[in-house]
This record gives C-alpha cells, structure tokens and sequence, in this order.
C-alpha cells in the first residue's frame, strides 16, 4: 500500500469515503437530531463525495486522454474504492495489476479537482463544511514550496490546515459538532510519528474519541441518545484515509447509545429517519434544495425563529465576501461561508429569503440558488408569481437504462428514463433531477445495476425531502427493470405496486454476454483479452470464444432451473443472426417458453438475458 501521498492515493480515498458513507448513510440520517431534525446528514455528506469523486475522475480522464488512452489502476470504475489498490478483477473479468502506474496526474491537479468538486456539490450544512475541510487539505498539499508535503508530515499540515479553515468558515461555531471531532482529529495527527499511514490512523482515533464525547457537549445529543451525524459522517470519511494507506479499514465504528435513552427512529417517537420535516420546497432558478440541516451550533428553526435555508454558489472577490458576511449575520443564522479563489458556498437561515439573494448580487454573481421553507405544508416562491405550476401526476418510474434503444422502450412504457452510457455511471444528482422531471407525488425508482445502490438510494433519500414519496427497488439488471415495469399498474395503491414490480423483479435472473478487455482469472477460469464471457448474477460463468455459442451455454444454464418468459437484449456489436439463433434454441428444447426480443443500442453488453 502507498505511503506517500500522490494522486492515486487521492483517487483512492474518495472512492473508499463514497463507499462508506454509501454503507453508513442511513445509520447518519438516523441520528441526525441537531439542530435541526430532518435526517438528511448522511445523504448530503454522500452527495459532497460524490461529487468530490466524479471531480477528481474527471482529472485522471483527462490525462489518461492526453497520455494516449492509457489508464492508471483502479480506473472509473473504481468510484465507490473497490479495487482502487488492491489489483483485484472487477465484475467484467479484467484484472488491474498490482501496485500503480507512475505516470499520472500531479498531487496539485488531483487535490483542486477534490476540494472543487466538493465545494460545487456541496449538500446541506455538514457537506458544505466537509468541503471546506478538503479544500484546507488541499491548500497545503498543491502549496508551491520547496518543503514536501507528500509524507506523515505533510498530512500532519493538511489535517490541521482542514480543521482550522472549516472552523474560521462558521460564523458562530459551537462545541460538540464536526468541528469539535475536525479539530480532535488535526490534534491526534500532529503528535504522531511515521508515515501517512500511522498518521491517519491517529487522525482517526482521534476524531473517534471526540465523536463519543459529543454528547456531553451538546444536550439535545444526550437526550436523545446519540452522537453528532456529522462528526460520525467525518469518521467515516478518515476511516476511508486508514484503508487507503494500510490496505485495512477499520472496524465500523457502531453510534454509540447513551444509558436510559431511546435510539433514534425508535417506536418511543423520538425524531428520526421517517419523523422528520417535510418541508414544501420551490425552485426559483431550476434547482430545488434540501431543509436546512447545520452543524454551527445555532438553535434550529422553530416557531418564530428563521423561515427560510437560502444557500447558493457565489463568484465574488475576498473584500465582497467579507462584506456578505456581516450583511447575512444581521439578517439570519446558521451562517457558514466556504471556498476562496473567486468561488463560494453560502449557506444561512433567513426570514427574507429574497433579501439574502439580493445580498449576493450586490457581492458578486449568485447562481444554483436553492430555497427550502422551514414550515410544514407552506411554499415559498420567488421571481415572477405568474408563472403557473404545473399539476403533479400522481406516480411514476424512474429508470437508469444502458442504452438508447432500452431508453426508448422505457419511455414507451411511460418510464421517465436516465441513460448510463458504457463507463460513465449517472450521479445521484441526475436520478435527483429524473425524478424532478417526472413531476409526481410517488415514485418507483429502478437503478437496473448493482453497482447503483448507494448512488439511488442517496438520491431517494433527497427527493424525499422535497416532498416526493420514492421507492426503490433494487434492480440489478435491465432486465429485472423490464419485468418490474411490466407488472406497474399506476391505478393501484402504491404499496401493492411498488410489491408486484418487486415480486417481478426478483423472480427475473438475469446475465450478460461480453468481451474481454484483458487476461484475468474469473470464476469459470483464466480469460484472455477478446474472449466472450458469459456472466449469470454478476459473476463469469462461460468463457468462450464464439458470441452465439457462449449465449447458447448461458441460456441452457438459465433454463436448467426453469423459465417461462427469456428476454434479450441485443446491443449494436451483437451478431445479427444471435436473436433469431437463440430463439429457435428455446422454441426447439424448453416447451411453454417464450421469448421477446428488444434493441438496446450502444448497451456496452454485446447482449442482456432475463429469465423469469
């Protein structure tokens, strides 16, 4: 494992935080009670990595591009940490061999994109100062200076640098929330000694110690019985930091219950996962935003205190920021201003919305203006009020499909569709703005790959705090999303719906038939580059070298467990006499079975198969 800090190291620690938090994010949202209670921690700090991640692999696309196409370990695929470093094969049979190409990008370029990338997706109070805090780290390791800051040392700087810039962004900062367990972790680095490794280790004890203290810092913690959400999301995130530079993540740190009280979420009533504001939510420039959830220590939104979360990205110069800050002080709380360079994040709760925007033109030029109403069953509305709201339907589906022929099959099906084109999964955000456009009250969403469950589970998680009611189900095929759309009855109650497509969905195994990208141990053996795989739930199963016998063999090997209806889906590179091949294949050897043919278009599978 690395034990100096580079740019694949970077890489790897955004895709081993994603997966964590992806794997801790409801836990947070659960225990999210301050200051105020509407369980969305977890996500937003989800949905800040996410984007920090997609930034810093736009940074290796980049310079695999100029470089000729070559790609350095753990490539795209290696979004959420698995087989950043490790060299192990990913579910298509390709193996990454161990240890890390030299050339790369620079620390500098790797680090900016992180910190931007957070900055520009920042989520809610916890995720806009998690942004601060990569930007801290940043400063120090793409700072211009003859000193190295690649080592234990230069981490020791970082984690100090993040604690102290995240501190100085929050206008009134209070004991017992990510700052406290920030700055608990900038202490602990700086009395170890070794490498980054030992470092981080330290880092993350540190900030470990200091979550668990966070009830006796702040009451309504203890009287609820569990630590801060957002000192916990922040353990998780140098959780991922240990795994990247020992190899080894640490054991799941377990929220600690305080003696006498109830767990969050609990049937005693205490707020927590599904008790929590719906606020009604508008969207005055195209974008809508999540209810304020802070970690500044400011009381919450009650009656009589703040109405409104105003939050958007500002370009301004220093002189006007620090302007800005003093003019939305006056007007509001739960003030915290974050970024630099030219490019920042304001996040405040007003009772004048409109006066908080018109202070950030006055700065500078504000745009991705989000504002959430703290009130139950109230809108807020900016701009012009003649604009007519368009009526919500009452249900509909949001899929991720593979392909553009698939894409429109769905849509013909009435699916409000988002495309995941070879290599280049969609984010939570796009599943977020799917399910804005298909405007209804209830929605089923179908992510259609294993690989998308953290990512469509974040992005249900924010469309109910706008007020959307989603239920996922979790597809792990295209073909899984076909049969659970063929059993949608719109007009039925939602729970028996989102049930029947569930019940469709899991009676429906599926595969794929694919090329090889490079020699890999599988499953089924040793492939070689150009070999066809036939995969049956993810893992190889058939290698061979012919496309039509190797979907032969996987047919033969679906049906040998018994079927009723087989679907395909032919991708563009499909040879043409497949179909009709295997067709005659089930017709001739398996009685009362029948099969449907689609196209799918540029799928990145030569071919899908469902069976049900």
């Amino acid at each position: 494992m690395p034990q100096r800090l580079d740019a694949s190291a970077v890489r790897a620690w955004c895709g081993f935080a994603l997966r964590a938090l992806g794997r801790a994010r409801e836990e947070i949202d659960a225990i999210n009670v301050y200051p105020v209670a509407d369980g969305d921690t977890g996500t937003n700090l989800y949905l800040t990595v996410e984007s920090a991640t997609a930034a810093v692999e736009a940074v290796f696309a980049g310079h695999a591009a100029l470089a000729g196409g070559k790609e350095a370990p753990g490539g795209p695929e290696a979004l959420d940490g698995r087989e950043a470093l490790d060299g192990h094969e990913a579910v298509t049979g390709q193996v990454v061999s161990p240890g890390r190409v030299p050339e790369g990008p620079a620390l500098a370029d790797a680090v900016h994109a992180m910190a931007h990338g957070a900055l520009i997706g920042a989520r809610g109070n916890s995720g806009t100062i998690l942004a601060q805090l990569l930007r801290g780290m940043a400063q120090v390791l793409a700072a211009d200076s003859d000193a190295t800051h690649t080592d234990g040392q230069g981490l020791r700087l970082a984690l100090r640098r993040a604690a102290d810039s995240a501190r100085q962004a929050v206008v009134h900062p209070v004991e017992g929330t990510v700052l406290t367990v920030a700055s608990a972790a900038a202490d602990a680095a700086s009395g170890a000694e070794g490498d980054c490794g030992a470092v981080a280790r330290a880092a993350y004890e540190g900030a470990r110690a200091a979550l668990a203290a966070t009830p006796g810092q702040l009451a309504v913690l203890e009287r609820a019985g569990v630590v801060d959400a957002g000192g916990r999301g922040l353990v998780a995130v140098l959780g991922a930091l240990v795994e990247t530079f020992t190899g080894e993540a640490p054991a799941a740190a377990a929220v600690p219950v305080l003696a006498g009280h109830a767990r969050v979420g609990a049937d005693s009533g205490a707020t927590g996962l599904h008790a929590r504001v719906d606020a009604a939510v508008t969207e005055p420039l195209g974008e809508l935003g999540e209810v304020g959830e802070c970690a500044d220590g400011t009381p919450a939104p009650e009656e009589g205190g703040p109405a409104f979360e105003v939050i958007y990205l500002l370009e301004a110069e220093d002189a006007a920021v620090a302007r800005l800050r003093d003019r939305l002080d006056a007007l509001g709380d739960s003030l915290v201003v974050v970024g630099g360079d030219g490019l920042w994040n304001v996040h405040v709760h007003v009772d004048d919305a409109g006066a908080a925007v018109e202070a950030g033109v006055e700065a500078g030029r504000p745009y991705r203006i989000r504002i959430t109403h703290f009130g139950l069953d109230d809108a807020h509305t900016t701009g012009a009020g003649s604009r007519p709201v368009r009526e919500r339907v009452e249900r509909a589906v949001v899929a991720v499909v593979p392909g553009e022929g698939l894409a429109g099959l769905y849509a013909e099906a009435g699916a409000t569709t988002v495309l995941a084109r070879p290599g280049e999964p969609p984010a939570s955000g796009e599943l977020v703005e799917a399910v804005r456009r298909a405007h209804a009250r209830e929605v089923v969403l179908l992510p259609n790959d294993a690989e998308l469950r953290h990512t469509a589970a974040a992005a249900a998680e924010q469309a109910r705090t706008e007020g959307v009611r989603v239920a996922l189900i979790p597809t792990r095929s295209a073909v899984q999303g076909i049969a659970a759309l063929a059993v949608h009855e719109p007009g039925r109650r939602f729970d028996e719906d989102v049930v029947a497509m569930t019940s469709a969905a899991g009676a429906t195994r599926y595969a794929e038939v694919e090329v090889a990208e490079r020699q890999s141990w599988t499953m089924a053996g040793i492939c070689q580059a150009g070999d066809i795989l036939g995969l049956i739930e993810g893992d190889v199963a058939v290698i061979g070298s012919d496309v039509t016998a190797t979907a032969e063999a996987v047919l033969n090997r679906m049906l040998a467990a018994g079927g009723e209806m087989v679907t395909l889906v032919l991708g563009d590179e499909a040879p043409d006499t497949i179909a009709a091949h295997l067709e005659s294949r089930v017709r001739e050897s398996y009685l009362a079975v029948d099969t449907v043919v689609y196209r799918g278009g540029r799928q990145g599978a030569l071919l899908l198969i469902g069976v049900e």
